[in-house]
C-alpha cells in the first residue's frame, strides 16, 4: 500500500491489532507543526461502523493528557477506514527502536496508565491497552490506539476479529462478555508490564494462530507470575490481576511504578 485518501506513506511501522501501522507525510491540510504522522489502516465495516468509530475517536481525542497521543485525522477510502495520529519515533514496547531499560519500561506503562486514568476520568475505557499501544518518549511513554473493536464491530467476539495477540492483554471477564469498566484496563497494564520486564505472558506460549485454542488456554490456565519480575513488580501485577475490588486505579499504579523507576 502507497497510502490512503491525501495520506503518502513513507514506509510501514508494523502492524499492531486489528489494523496497520504507517509513517507518513502529513497533508497540507492538517493544521498541525510535524512533517510525519503515524496512520492506521483497518478493515472497514459500513458506514454505521465507521460513524460509531469516529465518535469514538472524537472522544478520545477530547481528552486532555499529555500521555494520551493526539489524534489528527480519521475517515474512509473505498471501505478502509482509517486515522491518523501523532508519530511518535521511540516506537512501542512491542517494536521499540532501541531496547529499553527496565526503568524505562516501568516510566512507559506508568505513562499509559495516567493516560488510562485521564480517560477513566471522563467515563471511557480503553478495551486494548497492549505493549503494541504504549509509545516510548523520552519522558515515559504515550498511550496510542482506543480499542476500537467493539465500535468497528458491532457484536462480534474477539474470535472474529483477528485480535488473537490481544487475548493475553485482556481481562478474562471482559472476554467472556462483562461490560466494560476501569478495572479491566487496570488488568491490561498489569499484563503489559509483566510482558515487557518478563518477555513472557501471564499464560505463557499462546497459540495465537488460532484465536479459539488461545482462549481455550486462556479459560483453562491460571495466570502466572514470573519470577524474574522481582518482588515490587510481582507485586504490582498481581494486584492489577487480582479480584476488581483489590485492584488499584490506574493514576495509583502510575505513582508506584514511577517510585519503582526512581
Amino acid at each position: 500500500m502507497e497510502g490512503i485518501a491525501d495520506y503518502e506513506f513513507v514506509r510501514p511501522l508494523g502492524r499492531g491489532n486489528h489494523g496497520d501501522y504507517y509513517l507518513a507525510r502529513k497533508p497540507r491540510r492538517l493544521p498541525v507543526d510535524t512533517e510525519y504522522v503515524m496512520v492506521k489502516v483497518v478493515g472497514g465495516t459500513g458506514q454505521d461502523a465507521f460513524r460509531r468509530a469516529t465518535r469514538e475517536l472524537k472522544a478520545f481525542a477530547a481528552v486532555r493528557s499529555r500521555f494520551l497521543v493526539t489524534l489528527y485525522d480519521a475517515g474512509q477510502q473505498g471501505g478502509v477506514f482509517y486515522y491518523s495520529m501523532e508519530y511518535v519515533p521511540g516506537g512501542s514496547l512491542a517494536a521499540p527502536a532501541e531496547p529499553p531499560s527496565q526503568g524505562a519500561t516501568l516510566r512507559a506503562v506508568a505513562g499509559a496508565a495516567r493516560a488510562a486514568q485521564a480517560l477513566h476520568d471522563e467515563g471511557i475505557v480503553h478495551r486494548d491497552i497492549c505493549p503494541w499501544n504504549v509509545l516510548l518518549t523520552p519522558e515515559g511513554g504515550k498511550l496510542c490506539d482506543l480499542g476500537l473493536a467493539q465500535a468497528l464491530m458491532p457484536g462480534a467476539t474477539i474470535t472474529g476479529i483477528s485480535g488473537a495477540n490481544s487475548i493475553e492483554f485482556s481481562d478474562p471477564e471482559l472476554l467472556k462478555g462483562g461490560r466494560s469498566a476501569p478495572g479491566h484496563d487496570v488488568w491490561s497494564l498489569g499484563a503489559t508490564l509483566h510482558r515487557a520486564l518478563s518477555g513472557h505472558g501471564l499464560y505463557g506460549e499462546l497459540p495465537v494462530h488460532d484465536p479459539l485454542l488461545t482462549l481455550r488456554k486462556v479459560y483453562g490456565t491460571a495466570p502466572s507470575i514470573r519470577p524474574e519480575l522481582g518482588p515490587e513488580a510481582a507485586e504490582l501485577v498481581a494486584e492489577c490481576i487480582g479480584e476488581p475490588s483489590g485492584r488499584p486505579t490506574a493514576a495509583a499504579l502510575a505513582e508506584r511504578l514511577s517510585a519503582l523507576a526512581a
